[in-house]
């Protein structure tokens, strides 16, 4: 409770206020890559529901991206981590959206090496989570990564790479392209149903790093119809605390 109180002091980085009543789960997100590419908006808009917005950088570009992680100290308020789903690793396939003046990600896919986990997430919060195999393994700053999807509800996917960071680390600036790309301070999903709904996040500024990435295998996005082209746009983020609120609906 002690961390949470201490990420809650610190919000004038948001681009809009913190949400009203309490947050309900804490988690930690580890050594992770954002590996982007701009992608045709007119190709997302077919995969994305209205109302949403499909958002866009300053440049007119829309974005996906894969994220390989591994995440730590998840919990529900007021209780203790819980064995067997506080500590997995994760991939997830997201773009970028907008509602109601509100910036935010819409995540097409999270793989996770959690049962447990992939069940309780896609009944809470309405998300396209998927069982997958996944390994990493650490060389110095270095990860080698290895996710292959196992999930008969999901299309193939497969991600194989290693990066690290390349340079000292930076805090995005507003306006920059890494502040779009990273600075999102809620998610987006849908039910099957066809309703919309939201979930507010909050963390300290992203403390993020140049990357280098050697991606040897990258199917994550074939499920979709997309073909990644062209060399990605790298970050790395070592580690930053969370905080969550429960989804609500949004019309």
């Amino acid at each position: 409770m002690r961390a949470a109180g201490r990420l809650l002091q610190s919000s004038a980085h948001r681009p809009y206020a913190l949400p009203p009543g309490p947050w309900i789960m804490r988690q930690n997100w580890h050594d992770l890559l954002f590996a982007h590419w701009p992608v045709p908006v007119k190709q997302l808009r077919a995969l994305i529901p209205e109302p949403l917005e499909i958002d866009q950088d300053t440049e007119g570009r829309a974005w996906i991206a894969v994220v390989p992680f591994w995440m730590s100290g998840i919990r529900l308020r007021a209780t203790p981590p819980l064995p067997g789903l506080s500590r997995f690793p994760e991939i997830n396939v997201r773009s970028y959206v907008r509602h109601g003046g509100k910036p935010g990600v819409w995540f097409f896919s999270l793989d996770a090496h959690n049962r447990l986990a992939v069940a309780a997430a896609r009944q809470w919060f309405y998300l396209n989570y998927f069982n997958s195999h996944i390994s990493i393994a650490r060389s110095g700053e270095g990860i080698r990564y290895h996710a292959q999807r196992r999930d008969r509800r999901a299309g193939g996917g497969e991600f194989l790479a290693d990066y690290a960071p390349a340079d000292a680390g930076f805090q995005a600036q507003a306006g920059s392209l890494e502040y779009f790309l990273a600075e999102r301070y809620c998610l987006y999903a849908g039910s099957r149903d066809g309703r919309l709904f939201r979930a507010e996040v909050h963390h300290p500024p992203w403390p993020l790093q140049r990357a280098s990435a050697q991606i040897e295998r990258n199917s994550m996005t074939e499920a979709l119809g997309i073909h990644l082209e062209g060399p990605p746009h790298l970050l790395f983020a070592r580690k930053i605390e969370t905080i969550v609120w429960a989804p609500h609906r949004i019309h």
